[in-house]
C-alpha cells in the first residue's frame, strides 16, 4: 500500500476536522431547533389550558355546567392537530374531542398524580403511528367539581420537518467535508511550495557542491530552522568530505615514500653483483620501511577500531604517576642523546584500560621530546580533582601558529605541508591520542604560547 502524500494526508486531516466541526454544529443546530418546536408546542398546549380552565371556572351551576361541552367544541373549533379529554372523579371521560383516544398511561387522574398535573409536564407519545405531545393537568369548574383535563398536539408536522432538516444537514456537511478537502489540496499544495523549492536545491547539491548553502532569505519561518540544520549538516559533511579527501591523498603520499625506496634499493641492487655484505646492509634499510609502512597500517587499524567502537576500554584503577615515570625509563636513553631532560610533578589514579593509557602518555612524551630543543626539559605534570584527573605535557619550542592548533590531532595532518617525515612516524600519534581519551570519556586540548607547547588531558575519576 502506498503511503500517502503529504498534501493528501493534510487535506484529509483538514476535511475530518471540518466533519467533526460541522457534525457538532449540526447536532447544536437540531437540538435548537426542536426544543423551538417543543416550546412551541408547549406555549400553545398552554393558551388551549388556561382557556378550558377558565371556562369550567366560570360554571358555577348544573345548567352552565352542561353548557360547558357545546363551549370547549365551539372554543376547539379550526384547531386542527388538538386532542382533548376531559374526565371526572372517578376517571369516566366527560368530554373527548371526535376520535380522540388517549394512552392509558395517560389518563391518570390528578389526584393520584398531583406533580405532573400541577407542573402541566409535557408527554410524548405515539399511537397508530402519529406522533403527539400533551400534558395532564388538573380542573376545578366553578362549583368546585374536579375533573382532569388531558390535551394532546399532532406533531407529525415537526418530525417530517426534522426528519428532512437532518437528511438536508447531512448532505451539507458531506459537501462541505469534500469542499474543504478540495481547498485544502489546493491550499497546502500552495503552502508546501517553499518545501518544494528547498527538496529542489537540496537535490542539486552532490559531492562536487558540498560548498553550496540553501538560502533562508524566502523561507517562512517553519522552515528555516530546517535550512539552517542542513546548512550545518553540509558544513559537516564537507569538513569530512575535505578531511577523508586530506586522509586518502597522506596515506597515498606516506605509503609512496618507503615504497619507492624499497623499489630504488632493489633496482640498485639488482643493478650489479654485490658482496654479502652489501645485501645485507640493503636488507636491513629495506626492513626498516618495512616496520614503518607495518606500523602505519597497524596504527591506521587501531584508529578504525576506536572510531567504530569496537575497542572497549577497561576500568582498572590506573596509577598515572608510575606509568609516566616507566615511559620516562623507557625513553631516558633517547632523551640523553638529544641532551633533553625529563621531569615528572604531582601524582593521578583514574579508571581506565592501563595499556591504552600508557600508550596516549607515550605519544605525547616521544612527540615533547621530538620537538624539545636541546639543553631543555619536558615537564610532565599530574593533578587529581574531585572528578577529573588532569596530565600536562609541556616542551619548549617554536610556538605553533593558532590557525593550525586544532587541527593537530587530524591524521596525516603536517603544520608544514612541504616537511617530509623522516623517521617522525605516519603522523598519526596525536590522533591515536585523541581516540583513547575520547574512549575512555575524557577530553584532551592544546596551546601554544611564549615558546611552550602544552597538551592537556582531562580524564574522568569516577565511572558511570
Amino acid at each position: 500500500m502506498m503511503p500517502l502524500s503529504l498534501t493528501a494526508r493534510i487535506s484529509l486531516y483538514f476535511a475530518a476536522a471540518a466533519c467533526m466541526v460541522l457534525l457538532a454544529t449540526g447536532y447544536f443546530l437540531a437540538h435548537v431547533v426542536e426544543s423551538h418546536f417543543e416550546e412551541g408546542d408547549r406555549h400553545e398546549l398552554n393558551g388551549k389550558r388556561e382557556l378550558i380552565q377558565n371556562l369550567f371556572k366560570q360554571a358555577r351551576n348544573p345548567t352552565e355546567i352542561a353548557q360547558l361541552p357545546q363551549q370547549l367544541h365551539d372554543a376547539l373549533v379550526g384547531h386542527h392537530g388538538l386532542e382533548v379529554t376531559v374526565t371526572d372523579a372517578s376517571g369516566t371521560p366527560w368530554f373527548s374531542t371526535p376520535g380522540t383516544t388517549f394512552p392509558g398511561t395517560l389518563q391518570i387522574t390528578c389526584p393520584e398524580q398531583s406533580l405532573d398535573c400541577r407542573d402541566a409536564a409535557l408527554q410524548q407519545w405515539q399511537q397508530a403511528g402519529v406522533d403527539y405531545r400533551g400534558m395532564t393537568v388538573p380542573l376545578t369548574a366553578g362549583n368546585g367539581q374536579t375533573y382532569t383535563l388531558t390535551l394532546g398536539l399532532d406533531i407529525e408536522r415537526h418530525e417530517i420537518f426534522m426528519d428532512t432538516f437532518r437528511i438536508v444537514l447531512a448532505i451539507a456537511i458531506a459537501l462541505a467535508a469534500l469542499a474543504t478537502a478540495g481547498l485544502g489540496w489546493v491550499i497546502t499544495r500552495w503552502g508546501l511550495a517553499p518545501l518544494r523549492q528547498v527538496t529542489t536545491m537540496v537535490s542539486g547539491i552532490s559531492a562536487e557542491h558540498l560548498a553550496d548553502r540553501l538560502s533562508d532569505d524566502h523561507l517562512p519561518t517553519e522552515l528555516k530552522p530546517l535550512a539552517t540544520a542542513f546548512n550545518a549538516m553540509l558544513a559537516r559533511l564537507d569538513d569530512s568530505f575535505r578531511r577523508l579527501t586530506e586522509f586518502s591523498s597522506n596515506i597515498a603520499h606516506e605509503l609512496r615514500t618507503p615504497i619507492s625506496n624499497l623499489m630504488t634499493q632493489t633496482q640498485v641492487a639488482l643493478s650489479s653483483a654485490r658482496d654479502k655484505d652489501a645485501y645485507k646492509e640493503i636488507l636491513y634499510s629495506s626492513l626498516e620501511e618495512y616496520e614503518r609502512m607495518a606500523q602505519m597500517v597497524g596504527d591506521m587499524l587501531y584508529l578504525a577500531q576506536t572510531d567504530n567502537g569496537l575497542l572497549k576500554p577497561g576500568m582498572a584503577q590506573v596509577h598515572l604517576a608510575e606509568e609516566t615515570q616507566g615511559l620516562f625509563d623507557y625513553f631516558e636513553a633517547w632523551a640523553e642523546e638529544r641532551s633533553v631532560s625529563l621531569i615528572l610533578t604531582g601524582t593521578a589514579i583514574a579508571p581506565g584500560d592501563r595499556l591504552m593509557l600508557r600508550r596516549a602518555l607515550s605519544n605525547l612524551i616521544s612527540n615533547a621530546i621530538r620537538h624539545t630543543p636541546p639543553g631543555h626539559a619536558v615537564h610532565v605534570s599530574l593533578g587529581n580533582t574531585d572528578d577529573r584527573a588532569t596530565v600536562a605535557v609541556e616542551n619548549p619550542g617554536p610556538d605553533i601558529p593558532a590557525e593550525h592548533l586544532p587541527r593537530l590531532f587530524e591524521r596525516f595532518y603536517r603544520v608544514d605541508p612541504s616537511r617530509q617525515r623522516k623517521g617522525d612516524g605516519a603522523g598519526l600519534g596525536l590522533a591515536i591520542v585523541k581516540a583513547i581519551v575520547e574512549a575512555h570519556g575524557g577530553s584532551i586540548s592544546v596551546t601554544s604560547a611564549n615558546q611552550t607547547t602544552r597538551f592537556q588531558l582531562s580524564l574522568r575519576t569516577h565511572t558511570t
